[in-house]
């Protein structure tokens, strides 16, 4: 009980470092919330035969090696940038194939997944369970990162079995049929911008014709609760608001206006005009970094869109792959950062929810007005 009791206490500590965009590379990421969590789990951090740093394979290495009492790895850890772990498990599992280790781990700080390499099928086929240490509590994820991680657990083989056990339960399969309507609603309700550019994409395709993101995400909005399934009971039924409510925790909660007066937003007092939803989310992220010279840095370290940056000190880095839109839809917003334009006000407004949560601002802090 004493292990999981202060490892709640901990993950409390690194969620709001998290939040607060602390941990800006792997060396962060590594110090400040993976040794933590294996030193709450029950290892010797500072043994490094146990808990061993940058463990050769071949002439590569893995971020860590958890070893047993005679120095042969039983789990292996690779750790990435928050954000950046896409990719980073075809290496893992090339890792624990040489060395036949049963148990890998990939995580950017923020998310954990935990692999079988040893069983059948793709590598996502593979991942027994991936947690979010935002979207779970404290309480959860101590229960699963025990389950998998405790250090007796894996050295008596109780935590493999469990891993196993999990990774052929049906009822996981179950548990997927009843969140996919859920996940398809989310979808929808978030507005992801690939889902809006594939949308006008494949109009343009039909038609010739390619529509802004504006159209797209009205369409969207327009459908979102006519395609959820009847067993899942909708979050609300009201019709979407000119200027969406931005997702934040109260303690840290904008108070986003109707767009039924001047673009633009109030902050400490003072009323700064916008043209635009864009220039809006261009002055705010200018105020917090003006404010606070950290900001950007921290901004740029939490978790952004599913294949975008929404700032990046490399302008090609906001659209990976789509050298198109870094051309056209990106400004400058000083200090050497540039900044995403190619956004619905839907996900304008997403964006600067995560951007209050970083900056921690409060409700009488932050006034905004979208259009």
């Amino acid at each position: 009980m004493a292990i999981q009791s202060t490892l709640v206490d901990r993950l409390g500590q690194i969620q709001g470092d998290l939040r607060a965009g602390r941990f800006p590379n792997e060396a962060t990421v590594s110090q400040g919330v993976v040794l933590p969590i294996l030193h709450e789990l029950g290892w010797p951090v500072f043994d490094t035969r146990i808990v061993a740093p940058e463990y050769a394979l071949e002439g590569r290495r893995v971020d860590f090696a958890l070893c047993d009492r005679t120095g042969s790895p039983t789990a292996f850890v690779e750790v990435k940038r928050v954000g950046q772990s896409d990719g980073g498990d075809r290496q893992l599992f090339e890792y624990a194939f040489m060395r036949g280790v049963p148990l890998a781990i990939l995580t950017d700080g923020q998310e954990w997944s935990f692999y079988l390499p040893g069983e059948q099928g793709h590598v996502a086929e593979r991942r027994v369970y991936k947690l979010d240490l935002l979207e779970r509590t404290s309480v959860e994820s101590t229960d699963r990162l025990v389950r998998y991680l405790k250090r007796d657990r894996v050295l008596d083989g109780s935590a493999l079995t469990s891993a196993r056990a999990d990774y052929k339960d049906v009822a996981r399969l179950r548990q997927i049929e009843v969140t996919l309507p859920r996940a398809w609603s989310a979808l929808l309700k978030e507005e992801d911008s690939l889902l809006l550019d594939l949308l006008a994409e494949k109009v343009e395709d039909i038609c010739g014709y390619k529509p802004d993101l504006e159209a797209c995400s009205r369409f969207v909005a327009s459908i979102s609760s006519a395609t959820l399934p009847q067993k899942v009971p909708l979050s609300t039924g009201r019709s979407v608001e000119p200027a969406p409510v931005l997702r934040i925790e109260p303690a840290t909660q904008a108070v986003v206006k109707p767009g039924n007066g001047s673009v633009g937003f109030s902050m400490d007092g003072r009323r700064f005009a916008a043209g635009s939803a864009r220039e809006v989310l261009q002055g705010i992220l200018g105020a917090f970094a003006k404010k606070d010279p950290t900001f950007l840095d921290r901004f740029a370290s939490r978790k952004h869109g599913r294949k975008r940056r929404y700032i990046a000190i490399n302008r090609a880095d906001l659209y990976p792959g789509r050298p198109d839109l870094a051309a056209e839809h990106a400004i400058e917003l000083g200090a050497g950062w540039w900044m995403g334009t190619n956004y619905s006000k839907r996900s304008i407004a997403e964006i600067i929810d995560l951007a209050c949560e970083v900056a921690e601002v409060h409700s009488a802090d932050l006034q905004i007005n979208l259009g």
